[in-house]
């Protein structure tokens, strides 16, 4: 608000006038003023709008790819040509339906685990449980997986070890290194054992008190003893290097048990020994804490489906849940197309006993693939000349029986027989000096070419597999629609 003075007969009035919101004076009709110059207007600095940062690109997609394979590889591979073995695809069914595609495969759960080794998100052992009869007891055919998977994404140990070998002889690839004072038993025997077993099918009884094995460390940090709580048996205490790291304490209440341990760093052996005569124990685990492939080798000499009942319920859930595996793997059916031939099996009990085993195997791990193998080649009798071996005549109902029930219990199937070449197959591994005289189990060479065919076929169904995406199996469509692409962004 201002005032102007305006002139009127001489006389001055004031007029209060608004000027461009600042207060001041005009005298109008005095002298005239100059008006004062209107102070320089100040401009504050205008901010302009930054732009984000962008985005970082993303992550390159994981393909999976056959890994490099050890050298003896392609030396498996002319000789298997040369034996007319051809392979054989693992049949992987669909255990998870999506609309008209599938969500996930039986063996999804255990390439998604090789993904997390090969891509480095991987934080504990896969852990493989091969469970089967005499051709893998003696830790051959299994080995060509174990160490073929080993070179590929890494070892984590040696896993589940027997204090003792099954039998006066054979190697010590998978017990201890020396050991005295201890019975064998097997769930393979004809009439079943006293004690009960555990997933290893195997026991060993002390004979007598100090009853000892000793085992080689390779820098393991921790283990476990699993023994049984049988009555009046003493304890058995567990030591290295001089100094008792546990010691367990029985009830006498039956169960299967396991013990603990922490093992000194630099430890270079481990020592078990029974206090007393009678105690029993089932296996020792000894595996790193690292990401990497174990393989525990299950196989019982003449052990079918039916005999591997004679595991105890309790023990094969704890035991399997302590191991955690992510791919159950089974070789059978080699005995029980023997076994048919004699008339002791019949082919309604051998569904019944397979699927019992599996699924029992699988309520008791749900979280792994599942794997069943098939019998290999098989003739009549030891007597029969090479020239004249005559195909065992239940074994191709056997494996045909075998691949329904493990797609039906939601297993993968490999198909062992045709892999070898189908009939025949036995006649030329035995021409080329590769099946001991009882012409039932393979030997030197012939036992690499067939964990070459096993280990070949899980590769290629490994890559050939759409791989999980984000956590969540690929969807993998029904014959005859669209393929996706085999990568997965991590």
């Amino acid at each position: 608000m201002t005032h102007l003075e305006v002139g009127r007969g001489g006389r001055r009035t004031w007029v209060p006038v608004l000027l461009g919101g600042l207060l001041t004076a005009c005298d109008i009709g005095s002298s005239s003023r100059a008006a004062p110059s209107p102070a320089p207007e100040r401009t504050e600095p205008v901010a302009l709008p930054v732009a984000p940062p962008p985005p970082p690109p993303p992550a390159p997609a994981f393909r999976r790819e056959l890994p490099a394979r050890p050298a003896r590889t392609a030396q498996l591979r002319a000789l298997a040509e040369k034996l007319g073995a051809p392979g054989a695809n693992v049949e992987d069914p669909c255990v998870a339906p999506l609309g008209n595609g599938c969500a996930r495969t039986a063996l999804a759960p255990f390439f998604a685990s090789l993904d997390g080794l090969a891509m480095g998100t991987e934080t504990e052992p896969v852990v493989i449980e091969a469970f089967g009869n005499s051709l893998i007891a003696g830790d051959r055919i299994v080995d060509v997986l174990r160490d073929d998977l080993s070179e590929a994404f890494g070892s984590a140990g040696r896993g589940l070890l027997l204090v003792d070998r099954m039998a006066p002889y054979g190697g010590r690839g998978r017990t201890s290194a020396s050991a005295s004072g201890w019975q064998p038993r097997t769930l393979g025997e004809l009439r079943a054992p006293p004690h009960a077993f555990g997933i290893t099918g195997v026991y060993h009884l002390a004979t007598r008190a100090k009853a000892r094995s000793r085992f080689t460390l390779d820098g393991e940090p921790r283990g476990a003893l699993w023994w049984l709580d049988v009555p009046d048996a003493g304890a058995l205490s567990i030591s290295s290097g001089g100094e008792v790291l546990a010691r367990t304490e029985p009830t006498g209440s039956g169960a299967s048990r396991a013990t603990h341990f922490e093992l000194p760093e630099g430890a270079r052996t481990l020592e078990v020994v029974a206090e007393s005569q009678g105690a029993v124990v089932q296996g020792v685990v000894l595996q790193h804490a690292r990401p990497g492939i174990v393989l525990d080798m299950l196989g019982v000499p003449s052990s079918d489906a039916g005999l591997y009942a004679r595991v105890d319920g309790a023990a094969l859930k704890s035991q399997l849940a302590q191991r955690a595996p992510r791919l159950l793997v089974f070789f059978l059916g080699g005995n029980e197309s023997k076994r048919i031939e004699w008339k002791r099996l019949d082919m309604e009990k051998l569904r019944a006993d397979l699927s019992a085993l599996l699924r029992r195997a699988r309520e008791a791990a749900p979280g792994s693939a599942c794997l069943l193998v098939g019998p290999m080649d098989a003739v009549k009798g030891p007597g029969a000349k090479a020239q004249a071996l005559t195909q065992r005549p239940s074994l191709e109902a056997v494996n045909a029986a075998e691949r329904e029930v493990a797609l039906a219990e939601g297993c993968a199937f490999f198909d062992f027989y045709a892999a070898m070449g189908g009939e025949g197959a036995l006649a030329r591994f035995h021409a080329s000096g590769f099946m001991h005289d009882d012409l039932v189990h393979p030997r030197g060479a012939g036992l690499d070419v067939l964990g070459h065919l096993v280990t070949d076929a899980l590769l290629r169904a490994y890559v050939e597999a759409p791989p999980p995406a984000r956590g969540v199996a690929a969807v993998m469509p029904t014959p005859g629609a669209a393929q996706p692409s085999a990568e997965v962004t991590p």
